[in-house]
């Protein structure tokens, strides 16, 4: 007797055809039902015991197994399966299946493509860390090798041997395109669902650092074994800023491997394109080629997008250029200090002209006291009234006329200009610089805002270490890593759209949450 979760199971495997005066509480019927014995059944009534009787028969002449008298959800309501049912309802997979099942044609099918593939994702979504693993669950857990498509009774027989699966993985590694078609199809699916789904996104890079060893010596390189990687090299993240007391502080971080570039809704927390690189990879120039394959794949979607959020490794002028002047995105890019020697001052805002206005490294302008120009007590910040489109210039105000306080240099500032009764306005363009200056304003609050949904792409990477596998694998090689990272970016989306089918939006984003049932 088998006991699961409360539940009693109880196997019994015995032979017809000899009974040696033993009373058996089995007995199959004409019709080849199972019947159980009427003492047994009381016992097990007066037990409070729920029970499924695995009952399997044995004859000289063939070996065959009695049909399924139950279903495992039946024992188990809240089985954890469901996570990968859910996964397994909604994955684009026909196309990747069909064609691999044509490939195979009139071979031997001992272990059927279908099943594989199931049990792949499997792996997947209960956080496997080598196909070994996989296979030892799988030879373990009849309810898992029922889930996945093989026998649940055949034990180690049913399962894919540690062969078959390494040529399953191979075929993917082959065919690693259609796992990524696969993505953006689930892309297609989500964007039906989620009308507002790629209106806020941001980028950022991921560390993945490779099982194998790097290579120092070049006659490795040219003969490798498989225990070391020859597509990773050296990646390094310095990361710097300042304590509360203002002393500078640097951290460091490298790895041996890859990185993992994504594209994210920061609304949804979902994916929206990706890559796989080697390690050493810049991030700077990966973020436009994300945004136009994006762009080639999904054209409604990205005609949808008002802002891209990144950190300081994606600051430069291109990118903001770009975002906004080819793709109509609002870059909110934070942005590395480079005025050394100005750290604390300002620049005139009109070159080779005398006048009251100047800006700083953060894109904040002022106006300083033409009565005091050299009292920094009389510097005041332009009040910020809007973005112009069709000028694509930033429209700043007098903060004296805005807010109603006296200047004593205003007439001054007024004198040899037409002002209105709302006071003195500046427009500052874009192309003064394009690091700086930007469509939403750096100093302001709605740009404050904008950049904290960043947030969003770290919390996507969590979960690809966390839950989806990647703190601890055994992948070495460039195209291993892609199809694995690609295996776990569609399951995360196969995920998020079997939750939105049965109306749970609240647990959209999570990997682990339990499936409840319909209503």
């Amino acid at each position: 007797m088998y006991v699961k979760n409360g539940f009693s199971i109880v196997f019994v495997e015995k032979n017809p055809g000899s009974r040696d005066g033993i009373c058996d509480p089995f007995e199959t019927s004409a019709s080849g039902l199972l019947r159980i014995d009427e003492n047994l059944h009381t016992t097990l009534q007066s037990e409070k015991l729920q029970f499924a009787v695995i009952f399997q028969m044995e004859r000289r002449s063939q070996r065959r197994s009695q049909p399924f008298l139950f279903s495992w959800k039946e024992i188990d309501e809240a089985s954890d399966l469901d996570r990968l049912r859910l996964v397994l309802s909604t994955l684009p997979d026909e196309s990747l299946v069909s064609y691999l099942e044509q490939r195979r044609g009139r071979g031997r099918n001992d272990y059927p493509i279908r099943p594989i593939w199931n049990a792949v994702i499997a792996g997947i979504v209960f956080q496997h860390p080598s196909a070994a693993a996989l296979l030892r669950e799988v030879r373990r857990n009849g309810e898992l090798r029922q889930l996945c498509g093989f026998n649940p009774f055949g034990g180690e027989k049913s399962a894919p041997s540690d062969d078959a699966m390494e040529r399953f993985l191979k075929l993917l590694v082959e065919h690693g395109g259609m796992l990524t078609d696969m993505f953006h199809q689930l892309i297609d699916e989500l964007k039906k669902e989620l009308p507002d789904l790629g209106m806020k996104t941001a980028v950022d890079s991921k560390a993945i650092p490779s099982f194998g060893n790097p290579v120092r010596d070049e006659e490795k390189l040219k003969n490798s074994d498989g225990r070391r990687d020859t597509d990773a090299d050296w990646g390094k993240k310095t990361y710097r800023g300042e304590t509360t007391e203002g002393s500078p502080w640097v951290k460091v971080k490298s790895w041996f491997g890859y990185k993992l570039h994504l594209l994210v809704d920061s609304l949804y927390e979902l994916p929206l394109g990706y890559q796989v690189t080697k390690a050493s990879t810049n991030d700077n120039p990966t973020l436009l080629p994300l945004v136009r394959e994006c762009k080639q794949r999904h054209p409604d979607l990205m005609a949808r997008a008002q802002e891209c959020a990144a950190d300081k490794g994606y600051d430069s002028a291109d990118n903001n250029r770009d975002l906004y002047d080819n793709y109509g995105i609002y870059p909110i890019i934070d942005m590395r200090k480079m005025w050394k020697e100005e750290k604390k001052k300002s620049r005139p805002l009109i070159e080779n002209k005398a006048d009251v206005f100047t800006y700083d490294e953060s894109g904040q302008v002022y106006c300083h006291c033409p009565t005091e120009r050299t009292s920094q007590s009389e510097k005041r910040g332009l009040v910020f009234v809007g973005f112009e489109k069709g000028r694509d210039t930033l429209k700043y105000r007098c903060p004296a006329v805005y807010y109603g306080f006296e200047c004593i240099g205003q007439q001054e500032c007024e004198r040899n200009t037409k002002v209105a009764s709302y006071g003195r306005t500046v427009r500052v363009s874009l192309n003064r610089d394009r690091r700086i200056f930007t469509p939403i304003a750096r100093h302001t609050y709605k740009w404050q805002k904008a950049y904290a949904r960043r947030t969003a792409v770290e919390r996507v990477n969590s979960r690809i270490d966390q839950v989806l596998g990647f703190e601890h694998h055994n992948i070495r090689g460039q195209k291993k890593m892609k199809v694995r990272l690609s295996l776990a970016l569609v399951v995360m989306l196969s995920m998020a759209a079997g939750r939105i089918q049965m109306g749970q939006y609240d647990t959209l984003r999570s990997l682990t949450a339990p499936v409840e049932a319909a209503a």
